[in-house]
């Protein structure tokens, strides 16, 4: 019945620094639609943008920054995104490590965004 996933929506706090760390530090391409509203894209998803406390309706019943744990598969080699984290002084918090990913093995990077969502970064292992 599902096919994939389109968007999610983030609740940053600080929606500056958010919109530094999901461009500048992922790589992600910023996207201005609809009424004034911020997206990320990536890929064929994109995350939508919601300010703690200026939220579009409908919402989450309890949206709030700092609750999501998302992992991205990389479209550079792992050892290629930790140099960039590294040129950029972002701290990686784990890895890489091995893990299991929606389709197999998977390599992985922890790290945090402003708002302290786990986030984690993969290459395909395999």
């Amino acid at each position: 019945m599902i096919d994939h996933l389109d968007h999610l929506v983030l609740t940053a706090s600080d929606p500056e620094a958010t919109t530094h760390f999901y461009t500048q530090v992922l790589g992600m391409r910023l996207e201005t639609f609809g009424n004034g509203r911020i997206a990320f894209c990536f890929g064929n998803q994109k995350i939508n943008l919601h300010v703690r406390g200026r939220e579009f309706e409908p919402k989450a019943h309890l949206p709030v920054p700092g609750a999501l744990d998302l992992c991205f598969i990389a479209s550079d080699s792992l050892d290629e995104v930790i140099k960039h984290l590294q040129k950029l002084d972002w701290p990686i918090v784990e890895g890489p490590v091995m893990r299991t990913g929606a389709t197999g093995p998977i390599r992985s990077i922890y790290l945090r965004d402003p708002d302290l969502n786990l986030i984690e970064i993969s290459e395909l292992v395999g």
